[in-house]
């Protein structure tokens, strides 16, 4: 190390005494090896100082970079310091970019680095955009589609060349989505504008860290990938039942537990409480408010449909203590620093062992605290998924995240941002986005399509302007020439799709955030909902935003999002099934030993190695229940494969339904069920051509390519100053899209592109075809109950929802519920 290196390494380890910190080993070794040129990836644990792992290292060479540069020959004092764009922060979350701008500040100016440090992201100034623009700025926190924004115009690519190194935040959210797939592409532009550049990435909970790295560095892949911190420690404790009491059979929000959760947020000052839902976060913060004991403005609420000044203000409250409880959904799951967070509950099952280490990371998020988490169910049965977290935590047991491949929608929006922002050579294009791991096998044939897309829509599409947006000049390289074209361009850079999203605005006043156009569509003027806390009416809906007031009182709908059901992760999953079939010395297992022990007199507990089938007669029929506990999601596509065998053996019609334990067949008539049945049923051979015929792929096809259409560019968005266009005229155009290019051109990319989109993300094939496989690998263990189970009847309680009747779902469920019980008691 240089005598100047020396002087900037100590100046920083000064900074961290000031503020009672010791630079840690993998700190330093970080600092190093960006000081020795190289890229990695860093894997620690949220609060134990990954962002100053990582800003180090460029803080340290700039600062070193400061103090050594002479002042220009006849000069006694050098010129004021033209700011030159150095380091690119690029972070999944705005809430997160506010963060990590306020940490990087508080370095540089801890060591006295005259450094500028803006932010450009949706929320950003009109000033840090423009500084941002001219690269006058040393650093920048940025997100993906910003990033993409400022590779739109051409005269960003000489700043961007001058940049040293590029930081992506949180590597692990956006590894598995085309954020990720867009970010791949960014990445491999900045390389080729700068090969020196150095890339880090942070990921605080991944189970593929060695896939992570190669993805994000293809270029290097032996990079590093250094250990942070050891994992914090880890402490989960459940909401029990009291003895006597006995805790519902189904359910999914949990309401019943309020008393509870009430004390508990009593006991400490300052808790975040996680539900899985915006509609569930909306209720129970409604029902919070309604027993609340303090200050309103010491509840708050926080999800991603909520005007961004409200979920600043909720983040605002907890740094400064002034609130005392935040609902939250994901929008809180990331690292955003809230040290005066006290502790976590989270409502319901956390349906991933990532998740919740990741929530459970948000409670003293404090350098050497440990994270703990207070679970609340609302079932029964969610007790055994917390013994089952527990033990998987305890073992290391974490989701991977596989990362899309060749995500052709985006690599046209891409190929199209390019044009614009200078234009490219179609070879050397060729050959930048082969070097991205989304990208690696794409065809030369694929390829050329792509490029014939951006220029003209495709073989059907060639006769419409609005399909030619790139143009091949005599030169031979690609350019955006028309400015209309230009800036819808830029208007629809990114892959976050919020079609049908209607805001949700006071008659006189600020924004409450958006809800779906199929809620609103449903209501009446004078309706009354409640939103974003508040129990709102409804006074006109006019060009996608619905105008409100307050309502003094009364009841009203939660909107429903679509998407918003979580599935249980294959590995917690297999984590469960084991639980069921281990002992009981977790103090979940004994509370519940009961319902348990009811589940083995009745029928059997499922088990590792055994494929437990449940056959039941009812009063409405013959029931199956199959129980492979790979996750809702892989359930509901095998519950319409079995109904398209069982359907072709015997003739018959089937309902169906599906939860993350198993599934649940009703066939219209009764049919004899054995194991030669199931085992023909369950095979894994013809899955594709099955799924195929068992579906109506055509439609699935129809829904996934709006959501490619409009990342591609066919769906362009309104223009500033006009109406937003309603999720049915999104529909009715991508539906004429999609009709048009099937009829006249059904070998156009998109098209495969929706249908393969389909069976890896709708139906999760790989993950179906493993199910089966480990289905005929086990040992079929079939049953005959003479009644509902524990296992059976939350499935068959699902069933329910959809009958008419003038009773409430919840009370039919816990009348059958009670009865059950009643039969079952001795």
């Amino acid at each position: 190390m240089t005598r100047r290196g020396a002087a900037a390494d100590a100046a920083l380890t000064a900074w961290f005494a000031t503020r009672g910190w010791t630079p840690a080993p993998f700190q330093r070794e970080v600092w190093r090896r960006y000081r020795d040129g190289e890229s990695g990836l860093l894997h620690t644990p949220t609060g134990s100082g990954k962002t100053l792992a990582v800003a180090g290292g460029p803080l340290l060479d700039a600062l070193a970079r400061m103090t050594s540069a002479p002042p220009p020959s006849g000069t006694r004092r050098k010129p004021a310091r033209v700011p030159q764009l150095e380091l690119l922060w690029i972070t999944p979350l705005r809430a997160l970019a506010a963060d990590t701008l306020r940490a990087l500040r508080e370095a540089a100016d801890g060591i006295g680095l005259d450094w500028q440090i803006g932010l450009r992201t949706g929320d950003a100034s009109a000033r840090d955009k423009r500084l941002a623009r001219a690269g006058r700025l040393d650093a920048l926190v940025i997100t993906p589609e910003s990033l993409a924004l400022l590779l739109s115009y051409p005269d960003t690519a000489p700043r961007l060349s001058q940049l040293r190194c590029v930081v992506v935040d949180e590597w692990h959210e956006l590894l598995g989505n085309k954020r990720g797939v867009l970010l791949q592409l960014g990445l491999a532009r900045l390389r080729a504008l700068n090969p020196a550049l150095r890339i880090w990435g942070l990921s605080a909970t991944l189970g593929n860290l060695d896939e992570a790295r190669d993805v994000l560095l293809p270029h290097a892949p032996d990079a590093a990938i250094v250990a942070g911190a050891k994992p914090r420690d880890f402490t989960l404790e459940s909401v029990l039942p009291e003895a006597g009491e006995r805790f519902a059979w189904a359910g999914h929000l949990g309401l019943a537990q309020l008393p509870r959760v009430l004390q508990r947020l009593g006991a400490e000052r300052t808790s975040l409480l996680f539900a899985n839902t915006r509609a569930q976060a909306e209720l129970w913060y409604r029902a919070l408010a309604a027993v609340w004991p303090e200050a309103p403005q010491t509840l708050a609420l926080h999800h991603g449909s909520l005007d961004p000044k409200l979920r600043a203000a909720a983040e605002q409250g907890l740094r400064e203590g002034s609130v005392r409880c935040v609902v939250a959904t994901s929008s809180l799951d990331l690292g955003v620093d809230f040290p005066a967070v006290d502790q976590v509950l989270q409502i319901g099952s956390p349906k991933g062992v990532a998740r919740l280490l990741q929530r459970a990371g948000r409670a003293r998020h404090r350098p050497g605290e440990a994270g703990h988490v207070v679970c609340v169910p609302t079932h029964a049965l969610e007790l055994v998924e917390y013994a089952a977290a527990r033990e998987a935590v305890a073992r290391g047991e974490i989701e991977a995240r596989r990362p899309p491949l060749l995500s052709l929608d985006v690599l046209a929006q891409h190929c199209v941002t390019l044009a614009l922002g200078g234009g490219f050579d179609a070879d050397a294009l060729y050959a930048e986005v082969r070097g991205t791991h989304a990208f690696r096998t794409l065809d030369p044939i694929v390829w050329r399509a792509t490029l014939d897309f951006i220029v003209q829509g495709g073989r059907a599409l060639s006769n419409y302007p609005d399909f030619r947006r790139v143009v091949r000049g005599e030169d031979g390289r690609y350019r955006v020439e028309d400015r209309r074209i230009a800036l819808r361009h830029r208007l629809s850079i990114g892959t976050i799709t919020g079609d049908g999203a209607v805001q949700v605005k006071f008659l006189r006043g600020g924004g409450l955030g958006s809800v779906e156009e199929s809620f609103v569509g449903r209501l009446r003027r004078g309706d009354r909902f409640q939103f974003a806390g508040r129990l709102l009416e409804l006074v006109r809906l006019e060009d996608m935003t619905a105008y409100v007031r307050l309502a003094r009182a009364g009841e009203g709908a939660v909107p429903k999002w679509m998407g918003g059901r979580m599935a249980m992760s294959g590995e917690l999953g297999r984590e469960v099934e084991r639980v069921f079939a281990g002992d009981r010395t977790a103090p979940e297992m004994r509370a519940i030993a009961r319902l348990l022990d009811l589940q083995a007199r009745l029928s059997a507990l499922p088990g590792p190695g055994r494929l437990l089938v449940e056959s039941i007669r009812a009063r409405r029929g013959q029931h199956l229940f199959v129980y492979p506990f790979a996750g809702r999601l892989v359930h509901e596509g095998l519950a319409a494969l079995l109904s398209l065998r069982w359907g072709r053996i015997a003739a018959n019609s089937f309902t169906f339904s599906a939860n993350d334990y198993g599934l649940l067949l009703t066939p219209a008539q009764d049919a004899a069920v054995d194991a030669a049945l199931l085992r023909t049923l369950l095979s894994p051979e013809h899955l594709i051509d099955d799924l195929r015929e068992s579906l109506n792929l055509a439609e699935l096809a129809r829904r996934q390519f709006r959501e490619i259409a409009r990342v591609a560019g066919l769906l362009p968005p309104s223009l500033p100053g006009r109406a937003p266009r309603s999720l049915r005229q999104l529909q009715a155009s991508s539906g004429l899209l999609f009709d048009v290019l099937r009829r006249f051109d059904p070998d156009h990319l998109l098209l495969e592109q929706a249908e393969r989109e389909v069976f890896s993300a709708q139906l999760e094939v790989a993950r179906l075809r493993d199910t089966l496989h480990d289905c005929a690998a086990r040992t079929l263990d079939l049953r005959t109950p003479a009644g509902f189970t524990p296992l059976s009847f939350p499935l068959w309680a699902d069933t329910m929802r959809g009958r008419l009747s003038t009773e409430d779902w919840r009370d039919r469920v816990r009348r059958a519920a009670a009865q059950l019980e009643r039969r079952h008691e001795r």
